[in-house]
């Protein structure tokens, strides 16, 4: 199943080039008062959720895919975590270059950890970017997202599948500098989630899925999540052993080689086999 947010918060389930507007299915979560749950709602209850979905799909209105304006799939991550340089040719194309990746970041995933991107940085791909610091160099990073599906906490590798209620792509948008990785990664709209949600059953082997990205038609960046460092049972091993993951979490799983500059105009569009593709235009800096 694949499942989308649209418009004025809409929600949706995409079928081939359509997107039914399912949004009376949310009811099915229920009222919530303060103090709200801190993860997803539709993500933790999403086996009530697909339930409503079905029964609503039948007398769905039917929308064009094409021209809608999709947000984030998943709205109220707690938490985003990012795997840095996880891809062994990445890490070799930034030990390469001291002049634009920071010594003192690049490391070996192992030795430097992951490291948390704030919640409010996640947009979807209609959304667009916004250059926060046009003239500082902003770079593209396109990942692989799992989305957690149930509470984590130290969880072996072995049972690390039985967490995930499914897929999307990831953009983890990057200011070089000195500062801090998640403070550069961090500004508005630099986690773009997209294009919908994928649930877990439809995604057979997620250690084997081509994923590219390209600027304006050029191809940039173009591997396989089979080319992984820390694999993601490994990933998702190493997160919960040093904090519980929630429903609704995304984790980042790393981008591969070819990261490079974006600048105002530009047309990042990302393809994860199994997932999709998304469009994403950069834009000057918000007012």
């Amino acid at each position: 199943m694949k499942l989308c947010r649209f418009g004025d918060n809409r929600f949706g389930l995409v079928r081939d080039d359509k997107v039914l507007d399912v949004s009376g299915a949310l009811a099915a979560l229920g009222h919530h008062a303060y103090p709200l749950p801190n993860y997803d709602l539709a993500v933790a209850n999403l086996d009530t959720l697909r339930m409503a979905v079905e029964a609503a799909a039948g007398s769905a209105h039917a929308h064009p895919l094409k021209g809608l304006t999709l947000l984030s799939p998943i709205a109220n991550p707690g938490k985003i975590v990012a795997a840095p340089v996880n891809y062994q040719k990445h890490f070799d194309e930034a030990t390469a270059e001291p002049e634009t990746f920071s010594r003192a970041q690049v490391r070996k995933i192992q030795e430097i950890g992951l490291f948390l991107k704030a919640s409010s940085s996640l947009v979807g791909p209609g959304e667009g970017l916004a250059l926060r610091f046009p003239t500082r160099r902003t770079d593209h990073e396109v990942e692989l997202a799992v989305v957690i599906g149930r509470i984590a906490d130290r969880v072996p590798a072995s049972q690390a599948f039985d967490y995930i209620a499914g897929y999307a792509i990831g953009l983890d948008m990057t200011t070089r500098g000195v500062e801090e990785r998640s403070l550069r990664k961090s500004s508005d709209g630099y986690s773009v989630l997209g294009p919908w949600f994928v649930t877990a059953d439809e995604i057979a082997n997620p250690g084997n899925l081509d994923l590219e990205l390209l600027v304006n038609g050029e191809r940039r960046q173009s591997a396989n999540t089979r080319d992984l460092i820390l694999d993601i049972p490994a990933l998702i091993e190493f997160a919960s052993s040093f904090y519980t993951l929630h429903p609704g979490d995304i984790l980042m799983t790393g981008t591969p080689e070819g990261v490079g500059p974006v600048q105002t105009g530009d047309v990042i569009t990302a393809t994860i086999q199994g997932i999709g593709s998304m469009e994403v235009r950069v834009r000057a800096p918000d007012a």
